[in-house]
């Protein structure tokens, strides 16, 4: 495409513009084709990006009374499933919540109701065991999912863009889907009170492999024009200008010095200022959600990549001081208590101590490139990384080569080289030891006072966790269960839960509370609906649902709207 600076590019007038091609931008475009609407959608990176974040997820959905928890014996229910919703959304303000909570009420009766058959009928597969996220600060009516809801996608995120890529490519093919990449928005454009389009630069191009920085070199300028435009274009998770600037320092404690990057660099929360100064209104800016257990990668693909450690049970927790963590800060349990408590320590970074046997069973990491065995559908190779004896090779890999673990066949050596990687102060081997014998001393019966064993004993009588992802319990510093491991866990950037404040139609709402005609937004930006259908808090499995179930409210809407 030819472009040059005077002269803007301009392409014939689509029903719909869509500003970002993510997941939430795949799936609004997909229903507005099934209508027969023409769709125009731009992004600011290449075609190799086309499903943006999603892509490298781990393919985790909510799901409530599935056919796959029932045959576990899960006994779920929306009842159940918006108890945990609510307890753990915390809800408490009247106008920023007021449509965030309807959006909670509709997405867990989605959940439990029609996702499953409509990703189904694209023909999304999940396998057969049910995970236990965040299992809460430990009461009833607060945080935390009751029972295990995290359903893990056949091929994980590829596969979760792929059911909704093809139709698109497909209309694509046909004419009624156009693509504009390396175009970037740098304005709404507002006429009579409504958006009927964009404005902005066209960069370089670029064969770059995807999640890689590209650059924002301008070789041009467009404004293109529609009936209407949704805004699908991510949040914050790797401006980290703007998730210090929006830190919540009252709640969470002051922000950590260090922040690693859990997303790629493209991620940058752009369209939010852009929408805000056409005259969108953004809610609950101070809600995000960041992980504790962030690593650095040893084979990055984009600047400061993290990933996550999706642990189970069984590793102990310290702070930075070598203070092991109050219940409920137990891994896997309740992230956003956890973040306050580490650092409430004074440092931005804290400490697993745990064992090769639990290494083995229990830890899994984020990312579908971490999990090339379930990416690819290969079950041959599932079976043989999740089953055998050791660690799976990702995990292995990490163990080997990352910077934050550290391997010792006694805990003297432990704690020195832990000492060598601390970012704070120095580790008191002798404190250090006391502990862990205390909490060792607890095995000797099958009863104990020691709330993390409890929270062990209870996960193995659910058969997933016994059978997958649950170490037997045993003391860390028996040679039979080593060599010892530490990792050193640092805050890794991840999803905006506050963003532009939208009606059940994806409609983005106007600071006065009235609907704004022309523009709608959908996915992270809008806080996967409502301005923040997840509250403080997220369930997990909830964030890929949330860009489907906001994506496809816009896309009907708008096809219903201009039919």
């Amino acid at each position: 495409m030819n472009m040059s600076h005077s002269s803007p590019d301009v392409a014939p007038e689509a029903d719909v513009l869509v500003v970002g091609a993510g997941l939430a931008g795949l799936v609004a475009t997909h229903e507005l084709v099934k209508a027969g609407r023409s769709v125009h959608v731009l992004d600011q990176e290449n075609r190799n990006n086309l499903g943006g974040q999603a892509f490298w997820s781990l393919g985790g959905l909510f799901f409530v009374d599935s056919p796959e928890q029932r045959r576990l014996g899960i006994k779920d229910s929306y009842d159940l499933a918006l108890q945990d919703w609510l307890g753990s959304a915390g809800f408490d303000r009247d106008d920023e919540d007021h449509w965030a909570r309807q959006w909670a009420q509709a997405y867990v009766r989605f959940a439990a109701t029609e996702k499953r058959d409509y990703l189904r009928e694209l023909g999304l597969r999940v396998t057969p065991l049910v995970g236990w996220a965040e299992r809460g600060g430990g009461l009833a009516h607060g945080h935390g999912n009751s029972v295990p809801r995290f359903h893990l996608t056949w091929g994980t995120g590829p596969e979760v863009v792929r059911v909704f890529a093809e139709p698109v490519l497909e209309a694509e093919r046909r004419g009624l889907v156009q693509f504009s990449f390396r175009h970037q928005v740098d304005e709404l454009i507002v006429a009579d009170d409504a958006v009927v389009g964009v404005r902005g630069t066209a960069l370089e191009d670029t064969d770059l492999e995807r999640g890689r920085a590209s650059s924002r070199n301008k070789v041009g300028e467009f404004e293109f024009r529609a009936k209407a435009v949704i805004v699908a274009s991510g949040g914050i998770g790797h401006n980290h200008e703007l998730i210090r600037r929006n830190w919540p320092a009252e709640r969470l404690g002051p922000c950590p010095e260090t922040l690693i990057s859990g997303v790629p660099a493209h991620v940058d929360g752009r369209m939010l200022g852009i929408t805000e100064a056409a005259g969108g209104a953004i809610v609950n800016r101070d809600r995000m959600w960041h992980y504790t257990e962030g690593i650095v990668n040893w084979d990055p693909i984009w600047p400061d990549h993290a990933i996550r450690i999706i642990p189970g049970p069984s590793s102990m927790w310290f702070d930075a001081n070598g203070k092991r963590l109050p219940a409920p800060c137990f891994p896997g349990f309740d992230t956003t208590t956890t973040m306050k408590e580490i650092l409430k320590s004074g440092y931005d970074y804290s400490w697993f101590v745990l064992t090769q046997s639990i290494i083995e069973k229990e830890f899994a990491l984020s990312g579908s490139e971490q999990n090339p065995d379930i990416t690819g559908k290969d079950l041959k190779l599932t079976l043989k990384s999740r089953v055998a004896k050791g660690a799976p090779g990702p995990v292995e890999a990490f163990k080997q080569h990352g910077v934050d673990f550290v391997v010792a066949d006694t805990l003297r050596e432990l704690v020195d080289g832990m000492n060598k990687i601390a970012r704070g102060p120095q580790l008191d081997y002798d404190d250090l030891e006391r502990q862990i014998i205390a909490r060792d001393r607890e095995l000797s019966n099958k009863y104990t006072k020691d709330s993390q064993l409890m929270a062990i004993t209870n996960a193995r009588r659910y058969f997933g966790d016994k059978a997958g992802r649950v170490a037997k319990p045993h003391r860390i510093l028996d040679p039979a269960a080593g060599p010892l491991i530490a990792v050193r866990l640092n805050i890794l950037t991840r999803k905006t839960l506050g963003g532009l404040q939208t009606d059940l139609d994806s409609q983005v709402i106007k600071p006065d509370g009235t609907a704004f005609p022309g523009l709608y937004a959908a996915g992270e930006v809008a806080g996967f609906g409502g301005g923040g259908v997840h509250g403080y808090n997220a369930l997990e499995g909830t964030f890929l649902g949330g860009c489907i179930f906001s994506g496809r409210a816009a896309g009907r809407a708008l096809a219903a709207k201009l039919a």
